[in-house]
């Protein structure tokens, strides 16, 4: 259900650039800083990353392209299993956790999502989500060299999600093989989304990301109306 909520903020945010109910300057003190990042970040984009995503895509199938897509899902699904115990949510931790045995085996390795057709959806959640759940403010919205969009929270919560990410007790080269598949799949995926952006696309992104990380922390529950003005009040009914 999160998911398919996600995805309809998804459509609606490419659809007609929602705006964040702060401000730029209560959520992107450091915009000059931010924007520099981004100018860098999308400057690689351009000559090495959506370069190498079209090669990647050219020459993989769509049915493939889905199965890695999964694969590399179902290989992240510990950092979701523990940070949904960190949270307090036992009957969802216990439902990644089928998920992830029968995709892992049934599924071989998550190239067919078996949980899916069980009646078991994927969930995403991360340290991120965590801190804020625990009532840690999200701070400055930041944009990190070459990871792209963030705050303050979620980046510390990077780094409570790594003892729960599988590639950290990999090889090394295969976690960094792994790793590297992992960014041209989302970004080969990225490609036809991103001729819907339109107008200043460092707002764009900026506001795209802090309403998707919003949406998710609260599990999908819309608690305000994005199009209704903050100051306003209803009339009281009629005596």
């Amino acid at each position: 259900m999160k998911n398919t909520g996600r995805l309809l903020l998804v459509a609606i945010g490419f659809a007609s650039l929602l705006p964040v109910a702060a401000s730029a300057d209560d959520t992107d003190p450091w915009e000059g800083f931010n924007r520099g990042v981004y100018r860098f970040n999308d400057t690689v984009d351009q000559y090495v990353a959506k370069p190498v995503a079209k090669a990647y895509q050219k020459v993989t199938p769509q049915p493939v392209d889905d199965g890695i897509t999964r694969v590399l899902r179902n290989l992240l699904s510990p950092i979701t299993l523990v940070n949904e115990l960190l949270q307090g949510k036992p009957a969802a931790a216990a439902a990644t956790t089928s998920r992830f045995m029968f995709n892992s085996t049934i599924g071989l390795a998550g190239i067919f999502d078996i949980g899916a057709k069980m009646g078991m959806p994927r969930t995403d959640e991360d340290f991120g989500q965590t801190l804020a759940v625990w009532g840690v403010g999200q701070g400055p919205y930041v944009m990190l060299p070459l990871l792209g969009p963030s705050t303050v929270r979620d980046f510390f919560g990077r780094f409570g999600d790594a003892p729960a990410d599988p590639r950290a007790y990999m090889n090394t080269d295969v976690a960094y093989g792994i790793l590297a598949l992992n960014l041209v799949d989302t970004r080969a995926d990225l490609l036809k989304a991103e001729k819907l952006v339109q107008g200043d696309r460092y707002n764009f992104i900026r506001d795209y990301y802090l309403q998707v990380r919003a949406f998710d922390i609260a599990d999908g529950v819309v608690t305000s109306d994005p199009f209704l003005d903050d100051d306003f009040e209803s009339e009281p009914a009629a005596q």
